[in-house]
This record gives structure tokens, sequence and C-alpha cells, in this order.
């Protein structure tokens, strides 16, 4: 399974990649010095971004385990500090995370297109058809999400084993038919190519990029399985297919350089064109899985952080975490990902567009991993430079040479990462926003503590629940509670969720509990930003620990504020607009008694009305 999730973005890279090296923004002469100078690139490409780059060095800036390039964010904490440096940090992660939304739309457009594109090799006349083959292939894959990939789970690992095998066998027949190809692992071949052409090298640079697009993944996917499997996969099984099959495909074209319309099938046997279609199918939408999957992990990460309004989620499997299913992210995939193979409708169109985004994120994580040397590991400012800056030469580059794609159709995934960014930093500042009103206009609990003593209400039986932000004022549901009904519970806990700056919390320290006199009790409950909230397997928690004398979880009832956000006069501090984009998000959250999973049948939502 691990074959499948972390390598499958980066194992059918093969498909296309050496293909849009020649006809992406153009057509390249297809000659011996050109094939050796571009294999050569390709080789030293995965050997230093992804040999040496992430599974030798970022596996180690990790978050209790956790990889990618939220949780790099996270383990800085710059929300900490109002500094310039910390905004610069906060602004490059959120826009970092907002171009992988850009890739997850491509990703599985260019994989699932350039699997199917095999038919215009076997069958010429199946031309028209690889289009709405690819559609409904894709309609397929994003319909069956919500049945999750639990039982598919079990099939993802040989299925990709026989992948990498046939890759690796495929090209090992094409290097005997044309060992010369071999000379490409010389970095020579590569600077020969540089020197003669420096212009055109530049510019196939943007599809050489298209070999290690999968890094981003395995970064990412760390925590699932940890770096020490990842890295052995990596050395005895996936790198060793991957060049062994650039090589082949490479032998095919010194051979016969007509053959760089259709390098990987050229390798394959008239006999097994149709067999390999169905694989490579298959391998593509195993691959694309796995980016959408992580779509989910990220827009769960995103709202955990405080950087997303409420969106549902539905666990997939009762024994992985990891294995959610988000209906509105699938949906806004699907429909962005379908109008990106029929807009673009060929392989060589959307290698244009792909690639801008993932190596700008690689650029970006290389910075971001720099503050880790001094924060974290307290590295000399010299060692940190010169370790990142060895990182960050290549990035640079690759990212330089993508931009030039940008009017080729780079533009799409940095348009929707640039919304992204607006909607996330719109989010949090609404909600900075909306928690400085409350605890201006506030009651503090002390105080509220104070005038119930003078006026006790009534107290019935039971315990109450009510959510609250993290500050120390009354909610504001209370109030209107006690105001409308003259009467409070027995019990009554003022509960908040709080998200902490690590991938997972323990059941151990899930729980802090202060009694603050009068039977009131305050609640942090503590979660990871891998984890989804369950508060009232949270209260369950606390009557199994004792700590709150009397309560009964399965008699308790849930308040929870529904916000209403009015926009109201001038702020000097967030435009009009932005301001009117957060109430039409707050108003589309999902609502929190859906969200916390709280039991519906004692569960209240008091509609509250909160200017800004």
């Amino acid at each position: 399974m691990a074959l499948g999730i972390v390598y499958g973005d980066i194992g059918t890279s093969p498909l296309y990649a050496l293909h849009a090296c020649f006809y992406s923004g153009g057509h390249l002469a297809v000659t011996p010095a050109h094939v050796l100078g571009i294999l050569s690139l390709i080789f030293w490409a995965l050997i230093v971004v992804i040999s040496i780059k992430y599974v030798a060095f970022m596996m180690q800036a990790d978050n209790r385990g956790e990889g990618g390039i939220l949780a790099l964010l996270a383990l800085l904490d710059p929300w900490r500090s109002n500094g310039r440096g910390a905004i610069l940090l906060i602004l490059l992660g959120t826009f970092g995370a907002a171009l992988l939304y850009g890739d997850g739309m491509i990703t599985p457009a260019i994989s699932v297109l350039s699997a199917v594109d095999g038919l215009r090799v076997a069958a010429p006349a199946l031309r028209p058809w690889v289009i709405p083959i690819t559609v409904l292939t894709l309609l397929f894959l994003f319909a069956t999400q919500r049945k999750g990939t639990a039982r598919l789970g079990r099939w993802l690992g040989p299925i990709m084993l026989l992948w990498f095998s046939i890759l690796a066998l495929l090209g090992l027949h094409g290097i005997l038919e044309a060992p010369a190809v071999l000379a490409s692992a010389n970095p020579l071949a590569a600077a020969r190519f540089i020197m003669d052409a420096p212009g055109t090298a530049f510019l196939v640079l943007g599809s050489v990029f298209l070999v290690v697009t999968g890094g981003e993944t395995l970064y990412a996917d760390m925590g699932h399985f940890g770096p020490a499997p990842i890295r052995w996969a990596w050395f005895s099984l996936v790198l060793p297919a991957l060049l062994l099959n650039y090589f082949g495909q490479g032998a095919i074209l010194l051979i016969d350089p007509a053959k760089a319309a259709h390098p990987f099938y050229s390798l394959v046997p008239t006999w097994g064109v149709y067999p390999m279609v169905a694989l490579a199918t298959v391998a593509t939408v195993i691959a694309s899985q796995a980016v959408i999957s992580g779509a989910y992990s990220l827009a769960r990460q995103s709202i955990q952080m405080g950087l997303s309004p409420r969106l549902g989620i539905v666990q997939t499997s009762a024994e992985e975490m990891g294995q959610i299913y988000m209906p509105g992210v699938n949906v806004v995939l699907m429909i962005a990902t379908i109008a990106v193979v029929i807009g673009f409708g060929s392989t060589a169109r959307l290698a244009g567009a792909y690639g801008v985004a993932v190596s700008a994120t690689m650029a970006i994580t290389t910075i971001l991993a720099f503050w880790v040397m001094r924060s974290r590991w307290h590295w000399s400012l010299l060692r940190a430079g010169l370790v990142a800056g060895l990182f960050l030469i290549p990035d640079l580059v690759f990212l330089s040479s993508n931009l030039l794609k940008v009017p080729d159709g780079g533009w799409l995934p940095l348009l929707v990462a640039g919304a992204v960014v607006m909607l996330m930093t719109t989010w949090r500042r609404g909600m900075q926003l909306r928690r400085a009103t409350a605890q201006e206009r506030g009651m503090p609990v002390a105080t509220f503590l104070q005038s119930l003593s003078f006026e006790p209400p009534a107290r019935v039986r039971g315990t109450a629940v009510f959510l609250c932000g993290p500050g120390d004022t009354v909610p504001q549901g209370l109030l209107h509670h006690l105001k409308l009904n003259q009467v409070l519970h027995e019990r009554v806990l003022l509960m908040t969720a709080v998200t902490r700056d690590v991938p997972r919390v323990s059941a151990s320290d899930r729980l802090e509990i202060t009694a603050l006199g009068a039977d009131f009790y305050r609640v942090f409950v503590n979660y990871g930003f891998m984890q989804t909230p369950n508060l009232s397997v949270a209260t369950k928690l606390c009557q199994d620990l004792g700590a709150i004398p009397g309560l009964e979880a399965e008699a308790t009832t849930y308040y929870a504020d529904r916000l209403h956000i009015a926009v109201a006069g001038r702020n000097p501090i967030v435009s009009r607009w932005r301001r009117r984009l957060f109430a039409f998000m707050a108003r589309n959250a999902q609502g929190a008694v859906e969200y916390y999973r709280l039991p519906a049948g004692r569960s209240v939502e008091l509609g509250i009305q909160v200017d800004i």
C-alpha cells in the first residue's frame, strides 16, 4: 500500500515526462546529444532532489513523525510572534500549501490522460475516444471516494509492485537494444547539453522537473509509514525501476527518433499495448488517489490550524485515522480536474501547466527547512545557509524554468493558489476580528460567576456543555440561554477544542479541566492538527476519569453558537469586501454539531449575531 500512496505520483511520471521534454513548449530535435543530455538531467534530478534532499535530509525535519509543508509550518509555530519574519513565514507556508491544491487538480488529469493516451498507439482510430474515456475514468475515481481506500488497500501494494517491476523490465530491454544510452549517467552529458544550447536546456528543465514532482507527496506521506520503509522502497525498488525505464525510453529514441511522440509505449511489444494501457490506467488511478487523499488531509490540517472554515469530514476507516473523505473538497476537485482535461485536451498541453505549483512548493519547503535548522536544530547561520543553499539552487532553477510555462497554462495553479491564500487569510483574519470583538464585549467568567452568587438561578438535573472559544469570556449562547430560560443545569462545562502544533495528541494528554466554582468547569480538549475533534467522546473521557463529580455523558446536553456575521460600518484594519467574504464563508461553514460529532438528539444551536 505504501508503494501506491507514497510513490504513485512519481512512479507514473515515465508515462509523460520524456515525451514532454521534446514536445512541451515546442518541438525539440531528437538527436543523440539531446537524448543523452536530457537523460543525464533526469538522472541527476532524481539523485539530488529526491534521493538527497527529500529521502536523506527532509525526512529528518519532521513534526512528531509527520511531514509536509503545513507540518513544517506548525513545527515553526510562527503565530506566536507578530514580527515581520513570522508574518513572512505564515504567508510562505499558506501559499505553499495552497499551491498543492493546484497540483491536486492537475496531477489526476495528466496522469490518467497520459495512460489512456496509449490507445493512440494501439489503435489510432480510437483517438477521438481518449478524452471521453479519461473523463469517465476520473468520474469513477471521484465517485468512489466516499467508500474510502480501506477495501482497496490490500491490492495497492501488489499492483504498484507489478507496475515498477514492468517499468524495470521494459527499460532493461530497451537498454540492451542500445547500451550507449548508459553514457547519460555521466554528468558531463548534461553539462555538454547545457553549454551547447543554454537557452534550449533552460526551457527543457521545466519538463525534466516532471520526473521529481512526487517529492512533496513523498515527504507529506512520511507520517503514514515512517522514514525507514520509504527510504528502503526508494533505493531498493522505485529509483532503479525509474532509472531503467527512462534509460530504456532514451535507448528507443537513439534507435528511432520518430518514437519521441510516445516513448513509453514504444518500449511495449505490440501485443502488450492494450494490457499496458489497462495497467497504466490502474496505476494512475492509484497515484491520483494518493493526491486526492493528500488534498483531504491538507484541508483537515487547514481547518485545525484556523486557516479554513469547518468542512464536512467523513471517517472512512475505523482503524486508520488518516483515511477520511471530504465531500465538498471532492466535488470541487472533480469539477476542476475534468474541466482541466477538457480544456487542455492533450498531455503535452497539460505538461505546460504542470510543475509550476510543485516547483514553487519545493522552494518554499527549503526556505522553511532553513528556519527549522536555525530555530529548532540550533544550527549556525553558516551551516544552515550552506545546506539550504545547496537545495535551493536546483529548486530555484527548476522554478525559473517552470515560470516560463505561465503563458501556456502555468497561470492556472498560480491562480488557484492565489484564490486559496485569499480565502485562508480572510478566514484567519476574520476569526481574529471576531474573537477580539467577543473579548472586548463579552463578560469575563469570574464576573459572571460572581453575579450568580447574588441572584442564583434555578438549577435542573443534568449537565450542560457550552462550546466556546479559548478566551476567558462567557460564551454568548450561555448568556442567551440563561436570559431566555432563567435556568441552568446543575453542572456546566465550558468546553474548547484546542489544536496543538503537533500532529497528534494522545488520550492521556487530551483534557485540561479546571473547577471554577458553582459547579462550573473549564475544559480544554487538545487535538493535533492531523486529528478530527470529537467532543462527545471527550465528554465520555471526562466521565471515565472521574474528574467531574456526577457527570453522565449519555445524559449531557450540548449547546453551540451558530454565528450570523453582520458587516457593520467601517473598519480601518479589514476592508469591507473581505469582511463580506468572511461572512459568506461563515454562513456556509459546517455547523458545530456535525463537525464536533455531537449527538444530534441532545444538541442545541443558538443563533448569535456578531457585528464586525
